[in-house]
């Protein structure tokens, strides 16, 4: 039997369709290190087929060039303002590596070496402009302009002018201008983007309200409380950028590695060379040696030690739909030793259903006739609850009689007559965390109708298999009531539940768990949850129902939704980490036994270049295993 959860305690029923951030994607083709990437790459491509073909040098020899060209002169350029700088970072030290093979006739190598690093770079590029594009996109949810209510009337000005104690007038299907508090009015507001909340929120006298947010049916009178500059919305992209941000100090930890094997590989391949000079070599034989030993000492083997089994892992979950963004994503996911899950739209379906109907003895009705009556009077509405009263109907094969005079009042309910009698849905206060309404008849109550969000029916074998993997239950974090929570709790298996959260709150809680060492994987959906996704180590968005900022501000995309799909890829990642580890050890095996023949006897240029070649073929071919349909298969078993 399906668990059934509740969403909320308050019904209402105006349509009211949720917010969206307009979608701003930079073309990948916009990029300039895209443009060169794809021109290095199709030149390469070309120059490969001529020379396996056995076509002459001078046909597939300026093919190379171009590819050499085109994606190594920025590279090379930024690591000559490096050195200006006085520091030096691997990309150059590749394009060192790459025209010392092209000096000694291994262009085809070099130009691999260039196409695999100016591809990388155009993935990041891409990367970094997609996420600027959803951050401005998130600010376009709050209207540009608002009604201000002064003396002299009403006036239109800049939201951005708005000042705290400025009145609003937020008519029908406005977006409200700015955080504040309600004077006067009674409407709903669709707060999804804020709260996660997944049905409109009745507002009324008092009741706080967030810019962005969409106001409903009626009409509100709203008392500015905080400056625009300080509104939930905007903390919530200060909040992505700054998470993005803490980032920063592992990234340094790696330039700081990349410049000491760059100054290690430089100040040794000039000693080599240099050496053997000193005492009397000839010039031709010290270059030859000083080449070689840039060749078997170039990371070459290292790239490909941990790029195939990470991209291989993201082509077997993305055909499982999963959409791992990038091979560092991939890394991560596998690194994770804690959870973190939204409730509705991740844990739950999101949308409500009837999950029970109770008519009162003295009405004379019985299920099926109540639901009946409830369905042809909200049969006019939009509204999710009016939606999911009328399927429940339907599925019960019921027929549902004409509603004429049909009427909705904000926060309250609707009114139609049906067969000459007025029928009234409209909320009922009951203690029950479900969503109930109440089924009235010419005045008289007839019964109730009970309203939950479905969980998913995974959930709780997601939570199970999260815990084994991690060794801890998940922790709910929603921005949902509390009873709410804990039904879904309950249903899962979870006991450490935070319920209430505004976006900001759920930062604190993945921030506060990663401040006991832990690396934590968020799971959510909404533009409430991308801070939260961001400060993760982590993050993992439900694709189908997913926001733009959520699902840029992810490291990976569940497309179908199957949350099954959550432990799985991160077993995967774990492989995929395996191997690598792998890897690296068969790189630097081969790379330190070419280096110390080629430092103490005398290694063969073939021989090097077949044991470089031997070693990065090896280690390629290793990485590709997790290809294979078994890999994906073997980890969910597992």
């Amino acid at each position: 039997m399906v668990a059934r959860v509740s969403t909320t305690l308050v019904p209402t029923y105006a349509p009211a369709p949720a917010p969206t951030a307009p979608r701003r994607r930079t073309r990948i083709l916009a990029l300039p290190e895209a443009r060169w990437a794809l021109a290095a790459t199709v030149a390469f491509l070309l120059g490969l087929a001529l020379d396996l073909t056995g076509a002459p040098a001078w046909a597939f020899g300026p093919l190379y060039a171009v590819a050499y060209a085109a994606g190594g002169w920025e590279p090379a350029l930024e690591g000559l303002r490096a050195l200006r700088e006085k520091t030096l970072d691997v990309d150059l030290l590749m394009i060192v590596a790459a025209l010392g093979a092209a000096a000694i006739g291994q262009v085809l190598d070099g130009a691999l070496l260039i196409v695999i690093f100016a591809t990388s770079g155009a993935l990041e590029a891409l990367a970094t402009a997609r996420t600027a594009d959803s951050v401005r996109g998130l600010l376009d949810l709050a209207p540009t302009t608002a009604t201000r209510v002064t003396d002299a009337g009403e006036e239109t000005v800049p939201a951005a002018e708005l000042a705290v104690g400025d009145v609003l007038l937020i008519r029908p299907g406005e977006r409200i201008g700015a955080d504040g508090r309600v004077l006067d009015g009674t409407s709903e507001a669709d707060e999804a983007t804020i709260t996660g909340e997944p049905l409109p929120v009745v507002k009324r006298p008092g009741d706080e309200v967030f810019a962005g947010t969409l106001n409903g049916a009626g009409a509100l009178s709203v008392s500015v409380e905080r400056d625009p500059a300080d509104s939930v919305i905007a903390r919530i992209v200060t909040l992505v950028e700054e998470a993005s941000r803490t980032k920063a100090p592992t990234q340094l930890f790696i330039e700081k590695i990349e410049q000491r094997y760059a100054v290690g590989i430089v100040i040794a391949t000039l000693t080599v060379f240099g050496v053997p000079l000193a005492f009397g070599a000839d010039l031709t034989g010290a270059l030859l040696r000083a080449m070689t030993f840039m060749i078997v000492a170039s990371p070459c083997a290292v790239v490909l030690a941990t790029m195939p089994p990470l991209l291989s892992a993201i082509a077997n979950a993305g055909r499982h739909g999963v959409l791992v963004k990038s091979a560092v994503a991939m890394e991560r996911l596998g690194e994770i030793d804690t959870a973190a899950l939204d409730k509705t739209g991740t844990l739950t379906e999101g949308a409500p259903e009837v999950t029970a109907v109770h008519p009162l003895a003295e009405s004379g009705l019985d299920e099926d006739a109540l639901l009946a009556l409830a369905a042809s009077a909200e049969h006019p509405s939009e509204h999710p609850l009016a939606r999911a009263i009328v399927a429940a109907a339907r599925t019960r094969g019921l027929a549902l009689a004409p509603a004429e005079e049909f009427t909705a009042t904000p926060g309250q309910g609707v009114t139609a007559t049906v067969e000459g009698r007025v029928v009234s849905v409209g909320r009922a206060d009951v203690d029950s965390d479900a969503t109930a309404v109440e089924v009235t008849r010419d005045g008289k109550p007839l019964g109730t109708l009970t309203l939950t969000d479905r969980l998913r029916a995974e959930a709780p074998a997601t939570t199970a298999a999260l815990t084994s993997l991690t060794g801890t239950a998940p922790v709910l974090l929603t921005g949902d009531n509390a009873g709410a929570a804990a039904r879904v709790a309950e249903a899962t298996g979870l006991t450490d539940v935070r319920a209430g959260l505004l976006p900001e709150d759920k930062v604190d809680a993945v921030r506060a768990l990663q401040g006991q060492g832990r690396k934590v994987l968020f799971v959510g959906d909404g533009v409430n949850d991308a801070p939260a996704l961001a400060a993760a180590h982590s993050g993992i968005a439900m694709g189908r129902a997913g926001s733009d900022l959520a699902l840029e501000t992810a490291a990976a995309v569940i497309v179908r939704d199957e949350l099954t799909t959550v432990p799985a890829v991160v077993r995967l990642s774990r492989a995929a980490r395996r191997l690598v580890v792998q890897n690296l050890v068969i790189a630097g095996v081969f790379i330190t036994g070419l280096v110390l023949w080629d430092l103490i006897g005398h290694l063969p240029l073939p021989l090097g270049v077949a044991g470089h070649e031997g070693s990065t073929v090896l280690v390629g071919l290793n990485g590709l295993r997790l290809l294979r349909e078994s890999a994906w298969a073997q980890d969910r078993r597992g």
